[in-house]
């Protein structure tokens, strides 16, 4: 960034043997985090966070961040403040710059967009379309209950990506924000495969445990309780044993199924019965 905050328009140097990216996201109080539990600095870390993430499901790294943001007019000036603490934090923490962005207030709630730009860590992207009939599926972390906190303090896995990239070459990718079953349907309809989920082999968060019930058991949580913001990725069966027995990062990642020739989407019982898997998840109605 040769040129941040201070003129009409920020100046960025980009490295042109990769590939630039650019993500955006809005937020918006009453639909991706309420007051309380969120505070200011939960909600301003959130939305420099999903931009991230998004970033990290790409294979890259992120560069600088545009924030534009309403102001309700009734929360004062240390509102704002605070707000904006919790993105440079966060910022701060995976050397982004804070390069721009807009300012204005109003009797909304309040309204946060991030405009972000990176790179990939390889000369191309990690797309979605990428997945091979005999991949292996992992996911990182655990899954379900995110609303119970970590929706607002999940770590973008921009760490874990050079990891992986460091030991497999990863097919397709995607972050975990709308549910497991979405999303895996997005690269699964993307690729023109199917796939077949081990239920038994999925990472169950110990907060969707604790939120199951009766009706909606600790797996159907983390199938499609979303905004986990995990990364769900397939690899080569080579790579993948690889990955199964050398995996060096910290947090942890699981074989969770496979990719088939045969499109749709199965969950398989730890008895080898397969059940259809919708998309189940988050979806936005207009």
């Amino acid at each position: 960034v040769s040129v941040g905050i201070g003129d009409d328009a920020a100046a960025i140097r980009f490295d042109h043997q990769r590939d630039s990216l650019i993500a955006t996201d809005m937020l918006m109080e009453g639909v991706h985090f309420t007051f309380p539990p969120a505070t200011p600095e939960l909600a301003g870390r959130k939305a420099l966070a999903v931009n991230l993430s998004d970033i990290a499901a790409m294979g890259g790294r992120a560069i600088a961040a545009f924030i534009s943001i309403a102001i309700p007019q009734n929360r004062g000036i240390s509102f704002a403040q605070d707000v904006h603490r919790g993105v440079l934090d966060l910022a701060n923490e995976f050397d982004v710059v804070v390069a721009g962005g807009d300012t204005n207030s109003w009797k909304g709630p309040l309204v946060i967009n991030v405009a972000i730009v990176g790179e990939t860590l390889r000369e191309r992207p990690i797309l979605r379309s990428g997945a091979q009939p005999g991949d292996w599926l992992f996911v990182t972390g655990d899954l379900g209950g995110s609303l119970g906190g970590k929706h607002l303090n999940f770590q973008p896995r921009l760490r874990e990506v050079i990891t992986l990239l460091e030991e497999c070459d990863p097919r397709a990718m995607i972050d975990v924000s709308d549910g497991l079953a979405a999303d895996l349907h997005h690269i699964l309809n993307q690729s023109h495969v199917g796939a077949i989920l081990d239920s038994s082999r999925i990472p169950i968060s110990q907060a969707a445990q604790q939120q199951a019930t009766a009706g909606r058991t600790a797996l159907d949580r983390a199938l499609s309780d979303g905004e986990d913001f995990e990364l769900l990725f397939t690899v080569s069966p080579e790579d993948g044993s690889r990955l199964v027995s050398d995996w060096s990062d910290s947090t942890p990642i699981t074989w969770i199924g496979e990719v088939t020739v045969a499109t749709g989407c199965w969950l398989k019982s730890p008895t080898g019965d397969c059940v259809e898997l919708p998309p189940l998840g988050w979806t936005h109605s207009i």
